[in-house]
C-alpha cells in the first residue's frame, strides 16, 4: 500500500511556518517521478529492455523509445512480445525485465544532478513531497534505500493505482493522499509519458528530460535542462497562475 505520513508545518520563532518566512509563494507540494528524474536509472531501464530485446532478435531503435522510456514493466513487456513474436508470455517477459532492472538499480543507483539539493530545500521550506513512480514497489524500495525514505511524505509505485502512467491516476492518488488539489502541486518528470500523466491530473509540470525525446507542449509545462536550475522561487511561480 502507498506510504502516507501527513507532513507538519513547523512554526518558526515568529509562530509562522518556515515556508511563509521565505517571502515567496510556494507550491502546495512537489510530486517527483523517480527513474530518470531523481535517480539516473532511465538508461538502466533502456539497457535492460535492450538486452532482452536482443535475445528476442529485435534490436531496439528510437522507434521503440515511446514503448520503453517512462513506461511500466508490463507495458514494455507487452511491446516486446508484440514486436518480436516470441513464444514467451508477456508475464514471463515482465518477470525477466523486472529481475534484471532491479539488479541493475541495486548496483548502480546514482542521484541526478541537483536532485538531493532540491529535496533538501523543499524539506527546509516545509513543502511536502511525494515520490510517484511507474516502477514496481521493489525497485522503488531499492532506490529509497539508496537515497533515503525520509524525503517523502508519500510514495507510490506501479502497483498502488489501478492504472499507471501515462494515465493520471498516480498523480491524482498522490495529491489525494496529501489532501491537496493537484492544480496546486508541481510534478517533476523526465519523459513524455510522465508529463502526460501529471498534466492529465491537473498538476503544473516541470519537465527535465533525461533523453532527447521531445516533450509535449502546454501552458503549465515548463522545460529545464537540469534540476540544478530548479529552486523554490521557480517552483512557486509554476503554481502561482490559475490553472487553465
Amino acid at each position: 500500500m502507498p506510504e502516507s505520513v501527513q507532513p507538519e508545518s513547523v512554526p518558526s520563532e515568529s509562530g509562522q511556518p518556515e515556508s511563509v518566512q521565505l517571502g515567496t509563494a510556494l507550491p502546495a507540494a512537489v510530486l517527483f517521478d523517480m527513474d530518470g528524474t531523481l535517480v539516473d536509472t532511465e538508461q538502466l531501464w533502456w539497457q535492460t529492455a535492450a538486452e532482452i530485446a536482443e535475445e528476442l532478435h529485435h534490436p531496439l531503435t528510437d522507434r521503440d523509445a515511446p514503448e520503453v522510456l517512462g513506461q511500466a514493466v508490463e507495458h514494455t513487456a507487452a511491446h516486446l512480445h508484440r514486436v518480436s513474436g516470441t513464444t514467451l508470455s508477456e508475464a514471463e517477459l515482465a518477470a525477466r525485465l523486472g529481475e534484471s532492472f532491479a539488479g541493475k538499480v541495486a548496483a548502480e543507483t546514482v542521484p541526478r544532478p541537483g536532485a538531493l539539493a532540491l529535496l533538501a530545500s523543499l524539506r527546509d521550506a516545509r513543502v511536502p513531497t511525494a515520490l510517484v513512480s511507474a516502477s514496481p514497489r521493489r525497485v522503488v524500495d531499492l532506490v529509497l534505500s539508496a537515497i533515503g525514505r525520509d524525503w517523502f511524505a508519500v510514495t507510490l509505485a506501479a502497483e498502488d493505482t489501478p492504472r499507471t502512467k501515462p494515465a493520471p491516476d498516480p498523480y491524482l492518488a498522490a495529491a489525494e493522499l496529501l489532501g491537496l488539489d493537484p492544480a496546486l502541486c508541481v510534478a517533476v518528470e523526465d519523459t513524455p509519458t510522465g508529463v502526460a500523466s501529471a498534466a492529465g491530473a491537473g498538476c503544473a509540470v516541470l519537465a527535465v528530460p533525461s533523453t532527447a525525446t521531445p516533450m509535449p507542449d502546454g501552458e503549465r509545462i515548463t522545460l529545464l535542462a537540469s534540476l540544478e536550475q530548479a529552486d523554490l522561487v521557480l517552483l512557486g511561480k509554476l503554481t502561482a497562475a490559475p490553472a487553465v
